[in-house]
């Protein structure tokens, strides 16, 4: 209890209390519960093409843009039977075997099934995974899932919620030869569960990869099964007498369950008790999407994907309860608010029962948001790397955010279980070339249905080795290494007397004053004809024009900063008044204009930082009170890398890639308020 309590303080204490709206009628309750966004990371994964899979189509033809894809395939892992040959499962119904990057079907699980075989509606409908036996090479043994309709199938489920719209199915398949290109052999039914909504339902099965023959967990199946999409009052995540909202664990090679078709191990947290499924391994769950083991410790991780406003990673143990619908991560969520925006509230003091994140965000909605409609915020679970190739992600838990493509990390060393959350890494991103890029640079182009969604996953080989997968156009790609951003150097041109007063040229001279050591915007400045652009800037132009700069200076903000709208900015490549890059520091990062990186190129200003989410938040505020604060931009126009830090830090604030204007002179300014500059460095290489 004096655990939880800890973490419940800890958590209070970042916690911003938005002032209500109409909406929002609740003082008790929290809107921002994760007011911090994730660190931006040096380092980038380098990203190298490995697969590309077939168009392919669900069955029945959908009608929602997000089922839309290329191909629905779902992960990708090595068969361990030495033979190098990865598996991937496509919803749409086709296990893919994977050799030199090259697929082909090994098995057609939809035609196995037809006409029974359901996947057009629904996200996780279709062949939804595959996993292997530890021994396959040997017994030929591997497990998947699938849907099928209610009224396609006599089958009666040995599990089922109220109501019935499919049904999930585990089968087991034996390959009569397991060295075969294609599968021929036989099957049969294992378990099959009843789901009362068209989402959430069994989204990952998989063996402990790190159990050897005579330990404990050596050949038992876990099973992710999900709360069948009933919505917040759903009781049956607490209810112990059934499997929805569950993390199972089955022998399936044993014969002592309900249906005789699998064993229930003896270990498990619940056997033997009255009303309670042997089955149960873990509950408490919404949708726990992917889990993994970690090789080093043993630990097991969950990305669990939330309602109202917390994405989730927790460490699992056997009998941990996560609390859903009574919690969402580490917060008391109401199933009957008074309005729909009133869910979240602080654990009361004498918390007791429940398990919380190990590493968490929140969805950030949209000013204006109907908060009963979905954001489009969900986790994508991944792994703890433990390979040879990519040295620099050694004991960092790799995952990310399966709509928008991002890519994080938090160090495995950092995520404990009962104290504060680790903190979370977004990650660069760049193609084999070493160019900069997003998730949806690689996943988008040609790709059907939802252009923003990426559709991520994660997948590992043998080696523990590196994957990420996309459904938008059906890619899988290989992190083949890391990449500092904006490693180069900018040059060693070094400018001169950047602060003498006759280097500095003002949109409006009047409201500034140099003294030689500073340069001090004493007069905010006003809205001008033309695009959208900072109000008032002084250029620095004394030496030559640059092409690859980095600035370095002191900035201050003479402003007081109880309103949260200050800033002040640092112009860069700037070509004309209405030609330039310049980076906007802020003491508010929830609005488009506020804290990022922008380019004005004759029109309105454009965001261009990797930050930005589209919606809601871009990188932490900059600067948040009116003390001096080192900052460097460095911009290197051959790569397009533009990067930002603050008050020393070795990760940048904010990143982003642009190669619009490759030379140009450096500035200071703000758009409405006032501030000053000292210690004005300039370095880089002289444009030709």
């Amino acid at each position: 209890m004096r655990i939880r309590s800890l973490l419940a303080t800890l958590l209070l204490s970042t916690v911003v209390l938005v002032v209500p709206t109409a909406a929002r009628a609740d003082e008790g309750a929290i809107y921002d519960p994760i007011p911090t966004e994730p660190v931006t990371s040096r380092l980038g994964l380098v990203l190298q093409e490995y697969a590309n899979f077939p168009q392919s189509e669900p069955t029945p033809a959908p009608i929602d843009a997000r089922l839309m894809r290329k191909a629905r395939i779902n992960t990708i892992m090595e068969v361990p039977d030495g033979s190098g040959r990865r598996a991937v499962p496509d919803l749409n119904g086709n296990l893919y075997f994977v050799e030199n990057g090259v697929p082909h079907v090994y098995l057609d699980v939809a035609a196995s099934f037809a006409p029974q075989f359901f996947s057009g509606r629904g996200l996780g409908q279709g062949f939804g995974y595959v996993t292997f036996h530890p021994d396959f090479k040997r017994n030929g043994i591997f497990y998947t899932i699938h849907t099928e309709l209610p009224s396609a199938t006599p089958a009666v489920p040995d599990y089922q919620q109220a109501t019935v719209l499919y049904h999930g199915v585990i089968d087991e398949w034996h390959a009569t030869d397991p060295a075969a290109d294609t599968f021929s052999g036989t099957h049969r039914e294992v378990l099959r569960i009843g789901f009362g909504g068209q989402i959430h339902g069994i989204q990952e099965i998989n063996f402990n990869p790190y159990a050897h023959r005579g330990d404990a967990d050596y050949g038992l199946l876990y099973l992710a099964v999900g709360d069948g999409g009933q919505g917040v009052g759903n009781t049956d995540p607490q209810n112990l007498a059934m499997p929805h909202g569950k993390l199972l664990r089955i022998d399936p090679r044993g014969t002592n369950s309900a249906n005789g078709k699998y064993g229930i191990p003896a270990n498990n947290p619940f056997v033997g008790q009255a009303g309670k499924l042997g089955e149960i391994y873990a509950y408490g769950f919404r949708d726990p999407h992917r889990f993994s083991w970690d090789k080093a410790t043993g630990r097991l991780y969950l990305g669990h994907i939330g309602e109202h406003a917390i994405e989730s990673i927790y460490e699992v143990r056997a009998g941990d309860n996560f609390g859903w619908s009574e919690r969402e991560g580490a917060f008391v969520f109401d199933k009957t608010p008074t309005t729909p925006c009133d869910r979240l509230y602080p654990l009361p003091a004498d918390d007791a029962g429940y398990v919380y994140p190990v590493a968490a965000y929140d969805h950030n909605p949209p000013a204006g948001w109907n908060c009963t409609s979905d954001v489009g915020v969900a986790v994508a679970g991944g792994f703890v790397y433990r390979g040879s190739d990519v040295p620099a992600l050694r004991g960092k838990y790799v995952f990310g955010d399966l709509v928008n493509g991002w890519v994080f990390y938090t160090e495995a060393s950092e995520m404990k279980r009962g104290q504060a959350p680790a903190t979370i890494h977004r990650l660069n991103l760049f193609d084999a070339a070493g160019t900069p890029v997003e998730m949806r640079d690689l996943s988008s182009p040609g790709a059907p249905g939802d252009p923003n969604r990426v559709d991520l996953r994660f997948g590992t080989d043998r080696e523990g080795e590196l994957y990420i997968v996309a459904k938008a156009n059906a890619k899988i790609w290989k992190v083949t290494g890391t990449k500092v951003y904006a490693a180069a150097s900018a040059g060693t041109t070094h400018l001169r007397n950047e602060l003498r007063p006759s280097n500095w040229a003002p949109v409006t001279p009047s409201k500034w004053q140099f003294t030689g050591h500073e340069a001090i915007l004493a007069e905010a400045g006003t809205e001008r004809p033309g695009p959208r652009r900072p109000f008032e800037y002084a250029i620095q132009t004394g030496g030559p024009v640059l092409s690859s700069v980095e600035v370095k200076a002191d900035v201050r903000l003479d402003e007081e900063v109880e309103i949260v709208n200050r800033d002040i900015i640092i112009v860069f490549g700037w070509r004309s008044d209405t030609e330039f890059y310049y980076a906007h520091l802020s003491t508010d990062n929830t609005i488009y204009p506020h804290n990022g990186i922008f380019k004005v190129n004759n029109a309105d200003r454009e965001r261009i930082d990797f930050q930005w989410n589209g919606r809601s938040r871009g990188a932490n505020p900059a600067i948040i009170d009116k003390n001096w604060h080192d900052v460097r931009v460095k911009h290197l126009p051959a790569t397009g890398e533009i990067a930002v830090y603050v008050d020393g830090s070795k990760d940048p604030l904010m990143t982003a890639h642009d190669t619009t204007f490759t030379s140009g002179r450096v500035g200071f300014g703000s758009f409405d308020n006032i501030g000053r500059t000292r210690d004005f460095q300039v370095t880089g290489t002289p444009a030709v």
